[in-house]
């Protein structure tokens, strides 16, 4: 199996900021979605329902950035029952063994006036390896903004 696309669509809100203030951004599941797409021998997409992401800074610095992801990989959510269930099983996310999908990242790389790339350490099913999420920030010095993220076509699982 492949998971092919894993995205952060995020609706974040950014507090007017001062050079001397820390940016925080909160980052709400209301507002905001975890989706994904799997290539096998059908095209499967999909969303997560329960998930966790904070995105901080330790200081004005924004390549101090950290991100953590946490989704719920039994809150997966295709619209249909059954093929929930098949993506749950040991032959996909393996939700009994690995109830957990995560990324971390402690590096924020600006690749350009509206794109940064976080390196980090994804896990899914127990098997942790290095990907890097790309994002896009809109509404920069509105107050309020968006963030949307993308790992590449070669994140993939253990099975």
């Amino acid at each position: 199996m492949r998971l092919a696309v894993l995205c952060l669509v995020a609706s974040a809100v950014l507090p007017s900021l001062s050079r001397a203030q820390v940016p925080v951004f909160a980052i709400t599941p209301e507002e905001s979605t975890v989706q994904f797409s799997v290539k096998a021998s059908v095209t499967l997409a999909g969303k997560f329902d329960k998930w966790d992401a904070t995105l901080t800074f330790p200081s004005t610095d924004v390549t101090t950035g950290v991100l953590d992801i946490k989704i719920q990989a039994d809150s997966v959510n295709t619209g249909s029952g059954m093929k929930d269930g098949k993506l749950k099983g040991k032959d996909f996310f393996d939700v009994k063994q690995d109830p957990y999908i995560t990324f971390h990242s402690n590096k924020i790389v600006q690749t350009g006036p509206t794109t940064l790339d976080m390196p980090g350490t994804f896990t899914i099913r127990g098997v942790s390896k290095p990907e890097t999420l790309t994002f896009t920030v809109a509404g920069e010095g509105t107050g309020t903004g968006s963030i949307k993220g993308q790992w590449p076509s070669t994140v993939r699982n253990s099975v």
